[in-house]
C-alpha cells in the first residue's frame, strides 16, 4: 500500500502545483526554462504512474474489504465511464463544441471515471486510489476556472491551448470527438482493462 500512496503524493502533488504554489512554480520556470520544468514534471509525473500502478496491483493482492458495492454500480460505472472517455478525447480534438462548451473536459473526464470506480468498487485500495483523483479533479477544476481565461496548463500543448481559446463549435470535429471517445472505451472496457488489471468489466 506505501507504494500506491507514494505514487499517489508524486502524481497528484506534482499535477497540483498550480493549485498551491501557482507563484513558485513561476518562479521555478523563470529560473530553469520552460522546457526545463515541463521535463521535471513529466519525469516525476511518469515516476508517480509507475508506482501507482505497481502499487495498486500489489493492494489488489490482499484487499481490504470496506464495502461490497451492489451489483448495478458496476452498470452506472460502465455508462459513466464511457462519457469519461468522451471527455478526455475531446480534451484534444480541435474544433469539437464539447470542449468549447466546458473548457476544461479532461479534468471533468477524470471526475467521472474516478466516481464511477468508486461507486463499482469498495475496497482501501480503490478508495486511495479513485478518492486521491476524485479530490484532485475537484479542486483542479475550481483552480483552472478561476485563472485567466486560455491560460494553460503545464500538461497542455500549445494546441490545445489555442483551441480552448477559440474553439469552432463545428459538427464534424463534435461528432469525431464522440466516435473516438466511443471506440477507445469499448477497447478499454472489453480488452485493455483486463489486460492490464486483470479485470473485465463485462466479465
Amino acid at each position: 500500500m506505501q507504494w500506491l500512496v507514494l505514487g499517489l503524493i508524486l502524481f497528484l502533488g506534482m499535477h497540483s502545483v498550480r493549485i498551491v504554489a501557482d507563484d513558485w512554480r513561476s518562479q521555478m520556470i523563470d529560473r530553469i526554462g520552460l522546457g526545463a520544468w515541463k521535463a521535471l514534471y513529466s519525469l516525476v509525473s511518469l515516476l508517480g504512474l509507475v508506482l501507482i500502478v505497481w502499487g495498486y496491483g500489489l493492494a489488489r493482492h490482499n484487499p481490504v474489504t470496506l464495502w461490497v458495492p451492489p451489483v448495478g454500480m458496476a452498470h452506472a460505472a460502465s455508462l459513466l465511464t464511457l462519457l469519461a472517455f468522451v471527455l478526455l478525447v475531446a480534451a484534444y480534438v480541435p474544433g469539437n463544441a464539447i470542449k468549447a462548451r466546458l473548457q476544461h473536459p479532461m479534468v471533468l473526464g477524470v471526475k467521472l471515471w474516478a466516481f464511477a470506480h468508486l461507486l463499482a468498487n469498495g475496497t482501501l485500495a480503490d478508495v486511495l486510489l479513485f478518492g486521491s483523483f476524485l479530490t484532485w479533479a475537484v479542486l483542479d477544476y475550481r483552480s483552472a476556472r478561476r485563472r485567466p481565461a486560455g491560460q494553460p496548463d503545464d500538461d497542455d500543448d500549445d494546441a490545445a491551448a489555442a483551441d480552448a481559446r477559440g474553439a469552432r463549435r463545428a459538427a464534424a470535429p463534435t461528432v469525431a470527438t464522440v466516435v473516438v471517445g466511443i471506440g477507445a472505451w469499448a477497447v478499454f472496457a472489453f480488452w485493455a482493462h483486463g489486460a492490464l488489471f486483470g479485470v473485465h468489466p463485462f466479465g
